[in-house]
């Protein structure tokens, strides 16, 4: 008895045969090669394309115990109907076998079955419950084709959703997955950062807001294994995806893979495909499920990435309060245009707070805190103590910004709250012909170092990529 991910790729796999991008060229490179997505679950079979069968036999998974194939839609990467005429040339017609689907993949798969097969057709539509020799088949609705379903199953080696191919969850599908904690979540993410696909599949953002509607009602816990499916070149190369979605909790593996919380790392949650040492081990992306009071410090220059970087990680999360630094108000054009953009780019279901009151949010009970940034925060503290006058600076400046800083590190290094801040690199550009912007560029050096030296988790953003420190 087991669970398997057999294929895990998209309609056309990754990489694509016709392709060169830097995805399907990396993934060449690795020697990767992902087939189209399905998925044994003991002795249910969830999709069988056309290399559904190849492979099996490559992952050596046989398919000779199977006797449920649970059939989401009738596009040709998911169902082709054939298997049924093969299987009839070696298997004795005594032998059971369920076939599941909504109308349209019956009607296909019935002109496929040879005659005095034993083969029982079991049309369904969403909110359909099957008990099944093998288990129990909650049929759930999918935002795709007219028709296409989603899967939960209740097997002997766990429970299973098997969410491919959808765009964003139904209602009433999220609303039955509240009734269960699955030990395994088999979601799609067809697109990665490609957000103008306009088709009813996922990309990173989506995806990650499934995660949290998911996990707020209970359906996805700390222990479901959360693996991303129907995978396409559209996504970042296998490395930086991992990374990507180490952040709501959720892995890659390899076509053939066993998953299950048995099958992922006892200590972090996350793994490795395996064969590929260009993935980040785990431990240099600890995984969030791990650290509730995780602190999660974000520094680079400026346009690096940095602020999309701490969205990220935590866009599955619920109950964020994304902290704005900045001053409240502004008649500069240029940098109202930059404020709006930020907030254009953020969940809607997160709270704003304008404010320079760090300790105090950090010292507070609550959800996860995202501070942007620092840098910001820190130019005020200067202000409000006129430390770019040289002489208020001697004469009392310095410490008063020096007494900020240290509330501010030990409210940080005692916090409860899950917490990402930004900042700049401030000290790797020219020298400052001001002693002004010297002692400010020598401050936020201190305040990021001092900040660093009480997180767990620093990453460092140059050029939109990320690594950790």
């Amino acid at each position: 008895m087991s669970i398997r991910v057999l294929g895990t790729g998209a309609a056309d796999g990754w990489p694509n045969p016709f392709c060169r991008c830097a995805s399907c060229s990396s993934a060449r490179s690795a020697g990767r090669v992902r087939a189209q997505t399905c998925a044994v679950v003991d002795t249910f079979l969830l999709d069988f394309g056309p290399e559904t069968a190849r492979t099996a036999e490559r992952c050596e998974v046989s398919l000779a115990s199977i006797r449920h194939v649970l059939l989401t839609h009738d596009h040709p990467d998911h169902t082709a109907p054939a298997f049924l005429l093969y299987r009839s040339w070696v298997t004795s017609p005594d032998d059971p076998l369920d076939v599941v689907g909504p109308a349209s993949v019956i009607a296909s798969a019935r002109q496929w079955l040879a005659p005095e097969t034993n083969v029982r057709f079991h049309v369904v539509a969403a909110g359909d419950t099957l008990e099944l020799s093998g288990g129990v088949v909650r049929v759930l609705g999918a935002q795709h084709t007219e028709g296409a379903v989603l899967y939960d199953v209740s097997a002997p080696s766990g429970r299973v959703l098997y969410a491919t191919d959808t765009g964003p969850l139904p209602d009433a599908t999220v609303a039955a997955a509240s009734e269960a904690a699955y030990d395994v979540v088999l979601m799609e993410e067809t697109f990665g950062d490609l957000l103008t696909h306009g088709t009813d599949h996922l990309d990173l953002p989506a995806f990650a807001e499934q995660v949290r509607r998911l996990r707020e009602v209970g359906a996805i816990t700390d222990d479901t294994d959360l693996v991303a499916v129907h995978l396409s070149h559209h996504n970042p190369p296998t490395p930086e995806l991992a990374r990507r979605l180490a952040a709501y909790g959720a892995r890659i593996v390899d076509d053939g893979s066993p998953v299950g919380r048995v099958s992922v790392d006892h200590d972090w949650g996350t793994s490795v495909p395996p064969g590929d040492s260009k993935v980040p081990q785990s431990r240099e992306d600890p995984d969030p499920r791990h650290q509730p009071g995780g602190r999660t410090l974000v520094i680079g220059g400026a346009r690096s990435g940095k602020s999309t970087e701490a969205e990220r990680l935590l866009a599955a999360a619920a109950d964020v309060t994304y902290v704005a630094t900045s001053y409240p108000r502004s008649e500069d054009p240029e940098w109202v245009e930059r404020v709006r953009l930020h907030q254009q780019q953020r969940p809607q279901h997160w709270s704003t707070i304008e404010s320079l009151d760090l300790v105090g949010l950090l010292q507070s009970e609550g959800g996860p805190l995202l501070i942007d940034c620092l840098t910001l925060w820190l130019t005020r503290v200067m202000d409000e103590h006129d430390g770019w006058d040289d002489e208020a600076w001697a004469g009392g400046g310095a410490e008063k910004v020096a007494a900020a800083v240290d509330a501010l590190a030990s409210a940080w290094r005692t916090t409860t709250r899950r917490v990402v801040a930004v900042t700049n690199e401030v000290g790797q550009g020219l020298v400052p012909d001001r002693a002004s912007l010297r002692r400010f560029r020598d401050e936020m050096g201190r305040l990021n170092s001092r900040i660093a030296a009480e997180t767990e988790d620093v990453r460092w953003c140059v050029a939109g990529r990320v690594t950790a420190l």
